[in-house]
């Protein structure tokens, strides 16, 4: 697809005129605001199925759910606080909350709203976010221009508007597709891993890992250590957000005048991150199978044992594993797993009294999870390299076909 011939054939000469989006507000195409404040106990309070959005950049961006809703319709939300990403709402029974702006086309014989999102998210996202921080509606009104395809002509600018949006769906539906798979397959292996880690009596013994390793607290470091040659490390949030079971590279560094100060987790160490926003992600575990020592920060623990650290982290990730975790992690806004909590958890051991036997079994074990592992959650492999791909596919058109020429700036001419 050629940009500007393909721009140039869908314009067919027409103009477009960009518009600031707080004058689409002023004429009443477009209505902004912002949601209302719905606290974690008030959907405790309010139990039912209508999803609660706010900033969060997972699950699209679902906060929870409850039995109140504020919109019936399709409307764009995005963080105030920064978040640079905005999301299309469909017509479902939903809230946002008072973190969130929400906008809505009130004129939809003269913009598509699902255009509207793509020009948002395309041309804007993370751009302005960066400067603003806070972007509260009426700051978003003064800094954004839309561009309207021959706009006078609102026949033929929806017409137009309503090709873009089809060709970007179809982009955006598949992204959807291979998502739903993932999350699917996910499921699936979630259930898989549950079954072969799950023992009967007297198939292994069950021991904490206190009994069977020890533990090396890590130590601070920020955000102003990181470098791009450095010493590799790897910090907790990293454990839930980049990181697998296992793996071999750290992706980030911090300044080579820390290592005096640093502690290390060692290879065949699992990382396991103390403190996440959720249940789920304090525990993950990642096993370290580089061959040098990487920096661990002093939210992550180094569990050390003669086990095969990636069955140790494929166990650590277990429903059961989950249930037995929860009773020990701080109910805070920021969860925390303690060394004296997680230590008295317990492990299962295959054939305790032959450990050549046990390690044999474990690296049975894992041979199967990693193989379903990577499929599904490999950055490299399976769905999300697929997913990825796509994603970047969406961004290229996206970029391509909203990229209307500009007005020359007037030069003004002195006699």
């Amino acid at each position: 697809m050629n940009k500007s011939s393909f721009l140039e054939t869908l314009l067919d000469g027409a103009e477009v005129e960009w518009k600031p989006l707080g004058d689409l507000e002023d004429s009443q195409v477009v209505k902004l605001g912002r949601g209302n404040v719905i606290s974690k106990k008030s959907l405790v309070d309010n139990p039912g199925n209508y999803p609660v959005y706010s900033s969060s950049a997972t699950r699209n961006g679902e906060f929870g759910r409850n039995g109140k809703y504020m919109f019936d319709d399709e409307r764009i939300t995005w963080s105030i606080d920064g978040g640079g990403r905005f999301f299309y709402r469909s017509a479902h029974l939903y809230s946002v909350t008072n973190v969130c702006g929400w906008m809505k086309v009130l004129k939809q014989d003269e913009l598509n709203t699902r255009f509207l999102y793509h020009v948002l998210s395309g041309a804007w996202e993370g751009k302005v976010f960066d400067y603003i921080k806070k972007a509260h509606p009426s700051i978003i009104r003064n800094e954004y221009e839309i561009p309207i395809p021959c706009p006078e002509n609102p026949e033929k600018s929806l017409a137009i508007q309503a090709e873009i949006v089809r060709i970007l769906d179809t982009f955006t539906e598949l992204t959807t597709e291979l998502t739903t798979e993932l999350t699917a397959r996910t499921k699936q292996y979630n259930y898989y891993r549950d079954q072969i880690l799950t023992f009967e009596e007297g198939e292994v013994e069950w021991k904490t890992m206190e009994e069977v390793g020890e533990f090396i607290r890590g130590k601070r470091f920020t955000k102003s250590d990181y470098t791009d040659n450095g010493i590799r490390a790897i910090h907790y949030g990293e454990i839930y957000t980049h990181y697998g079971t296992s793996t071999t590279e750290a992706i980030s560094q911090v300044r080579p005048e820390l290592a005096p100060t640093l502690k290390y987790a060692e290879p065949k160490d699992v990382v396991i991150a103390s403190v996440g926003e959720t249940v789920e992600e304090v525990g993950k575990a990642v096993a370290w199978l580089g061959n040098e020592n990487v920096a661990i920060h002093d939210d992550s623990y180094a569990f050390r044992s003669s086990m095969n650290p990636v069955f140790v982290s494929h166990y650590l990730q277990t429903a059961r594993f989950t249930s037995e975790k929860e009773k020990h992690v701080s109910r805070g806004k920021v969860k925390r797993l303690l060394i004296n909590g997680i230590s008295k958890m317990r492990i299962p051991i295959p054939y305790p009294n032959d450990p050549e036997k046990s390690l044999a079994e474990q690296a049975r074990i894992v041979a199967i999870l990693d193989k379903f592992d990577t499929l599904t959650h490999s950055i490299s492999e399976g769905l999300p390299r697929e997913i990825e791909l796509r994603q970047k596919q969406y961004e290229y058109y996206r970029d391509l076909l909203l990229n209307f020429p500009k007005p020359e700036p007037q030069t003004e001419i002195v006699a």
